[in-house]
């Protein structure tokens, strides 16, 4: 498994530092999220201050922009950092698309999602190949490129993509169209195993891919002292009470469970969710163990799973530089 890790929310100026940091400490890749800044606008800065780290959006929400805007940012950083970029994208919910990005909610969340990426790689085909852009489905009508606007070829025009999900729906759009799944933090193995890792399968299969050509990366809560322990309860409580999680926590049979934590979101009582997830709950969505055990439970968790693994906690230089040093060495044994 590749070991990476996730970049805290900082402003543009502390990335350089932080890049360069997160590669001298030995991690394969670097994701950027979109949630307090916009996750393109670090990728120059990583590529310009780090020699062989990957990095990529994990993720930037495809349905806040368009197939054009996605296409040629990727295309440049691509370019810039010599193959080394990943773009990953997200749907996020409706209400976050209709009331924080203002932009319009699909009939059908998988089927503009392929759109879109099939629609990037018809750019990127038509700039490397010289391919007419002649893209034509239910959400884009795409045929205008003159060569005012054409970048043309780029040294590294193979790009993967990745896209992020929860049910099966987007996995096995993984399967089909991408490179690569990232697995929501809100997830069990038995959830991958019997759920994400199928639904990828079948999804591959149906495009005469194997389940092998998408890889799974996951983002994994683990709990190593009482301050992470009441982090995560909080943050399993806060993405249990989201309707679109529930099939993780109904699987195990606590769907009445979610339903509560989705009450209590209605009436503004976030304080009290945390406890409604048991010790039972805790230990199945996140690896609790002493810091020092962490890489072998990871890896008894996730061996058969993951092709790629990052801790829900990113890494910070300077603080548990030994716990991370650890997890790293004995990841890779």
């Amino acid at each position: 498994m590749k070991i990476d890790t996730v970049l805290p929310p900082h402003f543009l100026t502390a990335v350089p530092k932080l890049a360069a940091a997160v590669e001298a400490m030995g991690f394969d890749g670097l994701w950027t999220t979109e949630t307090q800044h916009d996750p393109f606008l670090p990728g120059p800065l990583i590529a310009e201050h780090t020699q062989n780290l990957q990095f990529g959006t994990a993720v930037a929400i495809g349905f806040a922009r368009n197939p054009a805007t996605l296409a040629y940012t990727a295309w440049d950083l691509a370019q810039a950092s010599n193959g080394r970029f990943i773009l990953g994208l997200g749907t996020q919910v409706k209400g976050h698309i209709e009331r924080r990005f203002g932009m319009p909610w699909p009939d059908s969340v998988v089927g503009k999602l392929r759109e879109q990426i099939l629609a990037i790689r018809a750019f990127w085909d038509t700039w490397q190949n010289g391919e007419r852009l002649n893209f034509r489905g239910e959400y884009y009508k795409l045929s205008l490129m003159s060569p005012f606007f054409n970048p043309g070829p780029n040294s590294h025009p193979n790009i993967p993509i990745y896209i992020a999900g929860v049910n099966t729906g987007l996995a096995q759009l993984a399967g089909e169209v991408a490179d690569g799944f990232h697995v929501h933090p809100l997830h069990s193995p038995r959830y991958l195993r019997e759920v994400v890792l199928p639904a990828i399968e079948t999804g591959a299969t149906s495009s005469g891919r194997a389940r092998s050509d998408v890889a799974v990366a996951v983002s994994a809560f683990a709990v190593t002292n009482p301050h992470e322990q009441a982090f995560v309860r909080q943050q399993i409580s806060f993405y249990a009470s989201t309707p679109s999680y529930r099939r993780v926590f109904a699987l195990h049979g606590w769907e009445a469970e979610a339903e509560e934590l989705s009450g209590l979101v209605a009436r503004g009582k976030w304080g009290e969710m945390p406890a409604l997830i048991s010790d039972e709950m805790l230990a199945t969505f996140a690896v609790v163990a002493k810091p020092e055990d962490v890489p072998y439970a990871l890896k008894e968790r996730y061996t058969g799973l993951a092709d790629r693994i990052s801790l829900y906690s990113p890494f910070s230089p300077g603080e548990r530089d030994d716990f991370w040093r650890h997890l790293i060495t004995e990841m890779r044994v």
